[in-house]
């Protein structure tokens, strides 16, 4: 029994919407392949992290809808955006990677 109400309060502390968590990881999955044009893999992992962070709910979904197509025009400049945003930019500087362009 004390072991279900523990599992029960662990549970009601997440707030994380399933929902949110798909579209945010299917931004992600067209954000990294943009960024690996121009930073190897753990660096355009911990960048891809830092755009999907610092996007609104708009631009995540906007992201999510181009998943499994390559990234066009307005993808690219979306997430060169988002890159510019002194939140973002923290974030890049803090995973150790200095000035990045998109």
């Amino acid at each position: 029994m004390i072991r279900k109400l523990a599992l029960i309060a662990l549970l009601a502390g997440c707030t994380t919407n399933p929902v949110d968590a798909v579209a945010r990881s299917a931004a992600k999955s067209v954000v990294l392949p943009v960024v690996q044009q121009r930073l190897p893999g753990p660096q355009a992992e911990a960048v891809a992290i830092c755009v999907i962070d610092n996007a609104d709910s708009n631009e995540i979904l906007s992201l999510a809808r181009d998943v499994g197509t390559r990234a066009g025009t307005s993808t690219v400049q979306n997430i060169a955006t988002i890159l510019q945003r002194p939140n973002t930019i923290q974030c890049v500087l803090r995973a150790g990677i200095p000035g990045l362009a998109i």
